[in-house]
């Protein structure tokens, strides 16, 4: 009976350290510690999480930092880390860009990450290489939000290619139902169909366009829209 009173009594008072510990400074916050992304993304997580300084660190969970850090169009994920005593870990991923979305008429254009989230606008799109998706002002984008889902697949397309790029390199993506197509720097097209298979689609185009050279050497089509039966139809294109 005496070791259970006891191992009560201390429990009542790891349970009392540890809520007076949540609201004492003896583990406040004192260091940001961001770690991942890019120098621009780091500064804007550390300045989004500039309010949690002097917070207790066992008051600071996952969602406090969500709640500040998710906005950031820059942050595809991230995990956080308490370290004791008294620095906040947290580590990103950041969103890659991958194409440019082009509003018209006029000149708006948005770089958008593999996730088909808007990462930022552009003032001058031409300095980007990255492929164009073409949209009319009906298109909602908007700034850290995620572009609609039948356009957010264009991205969703590009990203393996940023490991393993076409031959020919892509110049604008076009979108329709059950459609999705890549046009080549040569004018050449390589037809997807729908989203199912992206990865496979691709590897299969990569290899049929490096062992034919089709796409540096005319315009036409490939479609790998059935991955086992590819289609290669090409017009030579004309000296001069």
């Amino acid at each position: 009976m005496r070791s259970l009173v006891i191992g009560i009594a201390l429990a009542l008072l790891a349970v009392g350290a540890y809520f007076g510990a949540r609201n004492t400074s003896v583990f406040a916050v004192q260091t940001l510690d961001v770690r991942g992304g890019n120098a621009e993304v780091r500064q804007q997580v550390r300045d989004a999480l500039a309010g949690e300084l002097g917070t207790s660190l066992l008051r600071v969970s996952s969602g406090v930092v969500a709640a500040d850090v998710d906005p950031i169009p820059g942050v595809r994920s991230f995990t956080v880390d308490r370290a004791f005593p008294h620095t906040l870990r947290v580590t990103v991923k950041r969103e890659v860009p991958v194409l440019v979305v082009r509003q018209v008429p006029g000149p708006a254009a948005f770089l958008v990450g593999a996730s088909g989230r808007v990462i930022r606008t552009l003032p001058h799109s031409r300095l980007s290489h990255l492929p164009r998706l073409w949209v009319t002002k009906a298109v909602d984008v908007q700034l850290g939000s995620a572009l609609p889902p039948h356009l957010a697949a264009a991205a969703n397309a590009l990203a393996p290619l940023q490991s393993a790029a076409l031959p020919g390199g892509v110049s604008t993506v076009r979108v329709g139902k059950d459609e999705l197509t890549l046009t080549l720097g040569g004018g050449l097209e390589v037809l997807l169909g729908d989203t199912g298979d992206l990865r496979l689609k691709l590897a299969i185009a990569r290899r049929i366009l490096r062992q034919t050279g089709a796409a540096l050497e005319g315009t036409g089509y490939l479609d790998v829209s059935v991955p086992l039966r590819p289609v290669l139809s090409t017009t030579p294109q004309v000296a001069g």
